[in-house]
Order: structure tokens, then C-alpha cells, then sequence
């Protein structure tokens, strides 16, 4: 029996990179099924959010926010909530530079707070022509935030609106 001898020559460049892309291919797969499979028990949001809207709750008791950026100046709405109402509207962040470029600001703020408080809603509230943009602009923050704190919303949304918090 003659066997001949093969020498098998392998470069430590390549075993590298054939490692490295290995374990990013795992790496992706797991984070792949990670993403796609449901959740287990103890991470089941599901559950908590059935109970919500079975109970008749419009909102998850809470404080939400939304970035509103004015030119170079940024200011949060911030909307508390509890389970069937709208409790507070404010601005915060508000500075004096934000007061003075816009001197509609926080009349229409105060004139839609208090359109809110009586309706619940924001489908019927009204504003003057002289301040039609700085409504829309003000009304689609507090929809946002609105948005965050619904009770039927994702459970995605709710865990970055506690982040915001």
C-alpha cells in the first residue's frame, strides 16, 4: 500500500477572515430570529396592552413629550395624560429667544390647550387665520404625543415614549 502524502498549505490571513465572517453570519441569524420570532412570556407586551383596551382606557396613564424645533431653537410639547382624559398641555424648554421670534406662540398654545381641555380632542379645534401655521405646527405635537400615549398604539412606541420620559 502506497499512500501518497498531501501537504495541505493554509494561510493564517484567510482562516482569519473566514472566522471573522463565521461569526458575523451567526451573529446575524441569531439577531435575525431574535427580531422575527414572538416574544416569550416574560416579554409579551400583548398581554398588558389587551388588558388596557379591553378595560375602555383611551390612554396609558403618563408623560409624553415631542420635540418641536423652531429654527435653530427646540422646545417639548409635553402632554400628561391619565386613562380617559388629556389632564395637561405645556411647553417646555420654552426660552425667551423662541417668545421673541415668535410672538404667536404661546397665545395659540393657550387659546388650543384650552380648546382641548373642554373637547378631549383635537378634531374640532379652531384657530384665527392670523395664526393658522402656528396651530397646525402646535396641534401636530400634541398629536404626536397623543399618538405615543394611545392605548392601542405598538408596543414599540410605548417603550420609546417611557425612554423619553
Amino acid at each position: 500500500m502506497s499512500a501518497k502524502t498531501k501537504i495541505v498549505v493554509l494561510h493564517m490571513k484567510e482562516l482569519i477572515y473566514t472566522g471573522i465572517f463565521a461569526f458575523l453570519g451567526i451573529l446575524f441569524i441569531i439577531l435575525l430570529a431574535m427580531m422575527f420570532l414572538p416574544k416569550g412570556e416574560n416579554g409579551d407586551n400583548a398581554s398588558e396592552e389587551e388588558v388596557t383596551t379591553t378595560s375602555g382606557s383611551v390612554y396609558i396613564p403618563g408623560i409624553y413629550t415631542t420635540e418641536l424645533i423652531l429654527g435653530t431653537q427646540s422646545i417639548d410639547v409635553e402632554v400628561i395624560v391619565d386613562q380617559n382624559s388629556i389632564t395637561s398641555i405645556r411647553m417646555v424648554n420654552l426660552n425667551e429667544a423662541v417668545t421673541t421670534m415668535y410672538p404667536l406662540l404661546e397665545p395659540t398654545f393657550d387659546a388650543i390647550c384650552q380648546q382641548v381641555y373642554e373637547q378631549q380632542s383635537l378634531d374640532q379645534i379652531t384657530y384665527t387665520s392670523d395664526s393658522k401655521y402656528t396651530s397646525l405646527v402646535l396641534l401636530e405635537a400634541i398629536q404626536n404625543s397623543l399618538n405615543k400615549a394611545s392605548a392601542e398604539s405598538s408596543s414599540a412606541e410605548k417603550t420609546s415614549s417611557a425612554k423619553e420620559k
